[in-house]
């Protein structure tokens, strides 16, 4: 039952990444990321790891799908134009490339010993994640939020339209004010 569990979730997930890069909407690629991290946290279930898998759920499908659709509604993502792809030439690198990085991948996977190790009993509970992040990987953590912070802080300054022009207000004479 957990390999059909496994198995389904991560097909699911890769769906959902593919939707994610070939979705023309902003707001489909939005959703197909919702899958994607939905499909993540049950796999993190399936190693025993009930925080992590909250903690995905309510920061990442949560807080960072709804701050991604609030950057898209705010930008006013309108549908895109017939246009050639900006990639254009890049196709031809791309798909070996990306080819290369499966092989790699798959091989290292093959290579994984089949019972895998034991994990900690202490292992994603809420004490161990918090010890780990707010002591080890405190700066990236700071640095991550920082980067998001910029993000919508450019985002927002780069979709708002110009101010209009503003205009010297005019005396009863009809001749400007200085």
């Amino acid at each position: 039952m957990e390999v059909l569990l496994f198995a389904v979730s991560a097909a699911l997930s890769l769906a959902g990444g593919v939707g994610v890069v070939a979705a023309r909407q902003p707001v489909h690629s939005a959703l197909s990321l919702l899958l994607v991290l939905g499909s993540l946290a049950v796999l993190y279930l399936t190693l025993a790891a009930e925080f992590l898998a909250v903690l995905q759920v309510i920061v990442y499908a949560g807080a960072i799908v709804v701050l991604f659709l609030f950057v898209i509604m705010l930008l006013h993502a309108r549908p895109p134009e017939s246009r050639p792809s900006p990639v254009g030439g890049q196709w031809g690198l791309a798909v070996p490339l990306g080819a290369a990085l499966w092989a790699g991948l798959s091989y290292a996977v093959l290579r994984l010993p089949a019972g895998g190790r034991e994990l900690p009993p202490e292992f994603g509970t809420t004490e161990a994640v918090g010890r780990e992040l707010f002591s080890r990987f405190l700066l990236p953590f700071e640095v991550a939020s920082l980067l998001l912070l910029v993000g919508i802080v450019a985002a927002v300054v780069l979709g708002s339209s110009p101010a209009p022009p503003s205009v010297p207000p005019r005396s009863a004479s009809g001749r400007e004010e200085a």
